[in-house]
């Protein structure tokens, strides 16, 4: 969500609405008592999940770098859209990525270090993320919660749930960074589901916001399984407003141009998962096999392009990895260290 923070004069802020169903719907919600060390029983990660979810760490990366183009504060709105339908490679020699891949770095090492979300580590993990480079273009929601996240991790339940007058987040900040945990699960999709639900948690109270990290989640898994369709995403999604932008999403025909899809389901402009959410997952099941054509497909719907592009290059990298994409891209993104 870089291009459209506060600092940048087209900038949107995430609508603060309340959802008045808090329920999680088809999806139930772990007990709410439970502590950060809980810890379900699980084989150990096997290493084609490990490598799945790294794959998908590797196009989160490169399609939030490359969606981070597109921006007005790089190139004018017109401009913008004629090179991505002539499919013009951003002539940038350094592609850098934001937010969303910082917070996705975030949730990556802490799962490698526990095996399964610590709420507390992790909202210490993207507390530190943010005191590193708060430049990375984070929304206002994160300025206002990460710097008191870095003074009281054990805090995170009461801090995120103050937000915007105590109805949390429900901006898309969850779902961007959250498809490699579901590559990294994706055996399991009630694990995937339960893991997603307790990494937005940390940040994003309202439940939307929460229901918008579980699809994509469950899209990144049904993608490594071969099984990604928008249907059976929203089928395991929590009711709703997401649900219901995938249910539409379901019905739109592949033939559809990306810029009409866009206009019917959002594009991430105002923020909000359910703005967001439908139409990445939406191009990633049209091109579920082709990452270069998914991340064009992506950003000619506008809007917020670094994380519809995060999102979709998420889920779909989780099955195809990025070796098939132009080397010029992958030279150009920023490397994740």
């Amino acid at each position: 969500m870089a291009g459209m923070t506060a600092g940048n004069p087209n900038a949107r802020q995430p609508d603060s609405r309340r959802d008045p169903d808090r329920s999680y719907g088809t999806y139930r919600s772990p007990d709410r008592n439970h502590d950060s060390d809980r810890s379900p029983d699980r084989s150990p990660e096997s290493p084609d999940r490990a490598a799945a979810a790294r794959r998908s760490l590797e196009g989160l990366a490169l399609g939030d770098a490359f969606g981070e183009r597109w921006f007005p504060l790089f190139r004018e709105p017109q401009r913008a859209y004629a090179e991505i339908r002539a499919r013009e490679t951003p002539a940038e020699p350094e592609w850098p990525w934001t937010d969303d891949t910082a917070m996705a770095l975030a949730v990556h090492r802490v799962l490698d270090e526990c095996g399964v979300v610590d709420q507390e580590r992790l909202a210490l993990a993207f507390a530190l993320a943010y005191d590193a480079d708060p430049g990375r273009g984070y929304g206002y929601g994160m300025h206002m919660l990460l710097p008191a996240l870095l003074a009281e991790p054990a805090r995170w339940r009461a801090l995120a749930g103050g937000l915007f007058d105590g109805g949390g987040s429900l901006g898309n900040g969850a779902a961007m960074r959250v498809a490699p945990l579901g590559a990294r699960f994706a055996d399991d999709l009630g694990l995937v589901a339960e893991q997603a639900a307790l990494s937005a948690e940390v940040t994003h109270a309202h439940p939307q916001g929460i229901a918008g990290a579980v699809a994509v989640a469950v899209a990144a898994a049904l993608s490594v399984r071969s099984e990604l369709t928008v249907a059976a995403v929203a089928e395991a999604t929590p009711p709703g407003p997401v649900r219901d932008g995938l249910a539409r999403a379901a019905e739109l025909p592949f033939t559809t141009e990306p810029v009409a899809a866009a206009a019917l389901l959002g594009s991430g402009r105002a923020i909000r998962a359910d703005d967001t959410v439908p139409f990445a997952v939406w191009t990633a099941a049209r091109h579920r096999d082709d990452l270069t054509a998914a991340l064009w497909s992506t950003a000619e719907g506008s809007g917020d392009t670094d994380t519809t592009c995060a999102i979709t290059g998420g889920i779909v990298a989780a099955r195809t990895g990025t070796g098939a994409v132009p080397a010029v891209w992958r030279a150009r993104r920023e490397p994740l260290g």
